[in-house]
């Protein structure tokens, strides 16, 4: 339903105005993925997702888009959104009794769909009993380590140890909460991680070693990190220093994943 909703969506935004920048790009030659993409600016449509979809679709199709019919233009919308906006589903409560059945289930009927089997459940006590000093737990790891299990009751420990069997060493991602959170991030949207670091110091003057993270599009430069922290520091960049190699890093120095940056300024 949701999509299928999301298609009458993309549909109806493209034929708004699909006569007229379409007869436009027959007439005046111009380029059909710039004119969508345009139409879809403010749902951040690149060029490069029209171009996808369109490498897949007749060329003859392409000669006179005026003459699309609705359902051509609907089908085009489809693969438009999926391609532009794609999904994760976040199969939650797979602890449950028919959990893991559901989700085979799910992987069958929707194989395109990115799927990844959840208990919420699961990671909130897991994160409770971290913060009351009871376990050693990392998010998106498969195990912990009981760190003052004097303090722990039977229960308490007995719902622990369900978790462990039921949850972390029966599924792949552990919980999935932090997968989820990861192939979102990471891999749907792109983006990578960028920490402003001295070069010489990488703690803060509380102790914490780099205690700060921004996420920036794949493709940032030093000088995209500089007027992402402050404008000052964008408009007076002289260059910045990689900590972990002390080299000297232009204003056009590809960002990678997990750089820790000082920038200098004037």
């Amino acid at each position: 339903m949701l999509e299928n909703e999301l298609d009458k969506w993309y549909a109806g935004i493209l034929k708004k105005a699909w006569k007229s920048f379409a007869k436009k790009t027959e007439s005046e030659k111009g380029k059909f993925e710039e004119a969508i993409s345009k139409q879809f600016s403010g749902l951040k449509v690149k060029e490069w997702h029209v171009k996808d979809v369109l490498r897949k679709i007749d060329n003859k199709l392409l000669v006179k888009p005026s003459l699309w019919t609705d359902s051509q233009i609907m089908d085009f919308a489809s693969k438009l959104r999926k391609n532009s906006k794609p999904m994760i589903i976040a199969a939650n409560k797979i602890d449950m009794e028919k959990g893991f059945e559901n989700y085979n289930k799910l992987k069958g009927d929707f194989p395109y769909l990115i799927l990844i089997p959840c208990s919420a459940d699961s990671e909130l006590a897991l994160r409770e009993a971290t913060k009351h000093d009871l376990i050693n737990y990392i998010p998106g790891e498969k195990n912990f380590t009981y760190k003052n299990e004097k303090k722990l009751n039977e229960k308490q420990k007995e719902a622990l140890e369900t978790i462990k069997e039921t949850v972390l060493d029966k599924f792949e991602f552990g919980t999935g909460i932090q997968e989820v959170l990861n192939m979102a991030v990471f891999s749907l949207l792109d983006y990578i991680a960028i920490f402003p670091a001295g070069a010489n110091k990488l703690a803060d003057s509380k102790g914490r070693i780099l205690p700060d993270c921004f996420l920036m599009p794949k493709g940032s430069t030093a000088l995209d990190f500089a007027y992402y922290l402050h404008t000052d520091f964008g408009k007076n960049f002289i260059k910045a220093i990689d900590a972990r190699s002390k080299q000297a890093k232009g204003k056009d120095y590809k960002l990678r994943h997990r750089d820790a940056m000082e920038i200098v300024t004037r």
